[in-house]
């Protein structure tokens, strides 16, 4: 019965993201809010929404190798699977935003999760903590990343309007305001009940399995909240766009450590048992591999060989996690 609570929570987290997402656009641009705002806001959330839930209810339970497995889990997922498979599918070429801002801010906030997260490399410290200090200082990085994505767009207001009329499309877009806020209610209470669902069965699996939530957490739990950007970037190479995964996935790895972790660890900080330090350095790998990718080789440009060569970075770790 886990196996099948685990399909079914994860598959009410997806469809409760994407109508609440879709209901959100809607009622905002009901409200006269700017197409920008709602992108910027409502659509950027809404897309992380499955590993936003899954992580606070673990923190707000005690099972902070599970909050924190999820997001390391996604973020390597997202770069060393999802990027490679598009590449692989199609090469791509990089844009000079996603080369001079992007990349770095990736790599800056892995390195920061990192020193945050290990306390135990200070002398005389034993234990790893997230504190609430630590979520403290992500939710004001996040909110200095977000002043300076707008403040960029502010730089070509066209090319900006243009994202956010594409961003912020709503497949509910002119239905009746009261449906709306229905579809919003049983959306929000889909992600809160599959969130409990898809976490209480990984805690069951990885007591089955003898596995520790560590690893059940960054893999099968932080593969299938991952499942969207995933599908979203083989269709976008299938389509001929497979540019638009790079920034897809920068946004929403910064967004994972920084207001996931953040917001989580305000909340209810947590102890860190079972993931260790080679688990933060792969996150940090994945983010300095692609900055590293971009300046060799092909410059400014994804190529298959190396969207190979991710992938098959990520089965290594993978059978590592499972081996260890």
């Amino acid at each position: 019965m886990d196996y099948i609570f685990l399909i079914v929570g994860l598959a009410l987290l997806l469809v409760g993201a994407n109508y609440l997402v879709d209901a959100s656009v809607a009622i905002a641009q009901r409200a006269k809010i700017s197409n920008f705002i709602i992108g910027l806001t409502i659509v950027g959330i809404g897309t992380s929404a499955p590993e936003l839930f899954i992580s606070i209810q673990s923190a707000i339970t005690g099972h902070g190798d599970i909050a924190m497995g999820n997001v390391l889990g996604s973020n390597i997922a997202n770069i060393f699977l999802i990027l490679g498979v598009t590449a692989t599918i199609l090469p791509f070429e990089i844009s000079r935003q996603q080369t001079r801002r992007d990349i770095p801010i990736g790599i800056i906030v892995a390195l920061l999760v990192l020193l945050l997260a290990n306390d135990a490399l200070i002398p005389g410290i034993s234990e790893n903590n997230l504190s609430r200090i630590d979520g403290v200082m992500l939710l004001v990085f996040f909110i200095v990343y977000m002043a300076v994505v707008i403040l960029k767009k502010g730089d070509n207001p066209s090319e900006a309007l243009a994202e956010a009329d594409e961003e912020a499309s709503s497949s509910l877009t002119g239905k009746n305001v009261w449906l709306l806020w229905g579809i919003a209610i049983v959306s929000l209470a889909s992600l809160l009940w599959g969130g409990q669902l898809f976490l209480d069965s990984a805690k069951s699996l990885a007591a089955a399995w003898g596995m520790s939530e560590a690893v059940i957490s960054i893999t099968i739990v932080a593969v299938g909240t991952s499942l969207p950007e995933l599908i979203t970037a083989i269709i976008a190479a299938c389509k001929k766009n497979p540019q638009l995964a790079l920034g897809n996935v920068i946004g929403s790895n910064v967004f994972n450590m920084l207001m996931i972790l953040g917001l989580s660890s305000t909340i209810q900080p947590y102890t860190l048992n079972s993931i260790n330090i080679v688990d933060y350095a792969m996150a940090l790998l994945a983010a300095v591999l692609t900055g590293v990718i971009i300046f060799t080789f092909g410059k400014h440009r994804f190529d298959r060989i190396e969207g190979i060569l991710f992938i098959l970075i990520y089965i290594s770790y993978t059978c590592y996690l499972l081996m260890r």
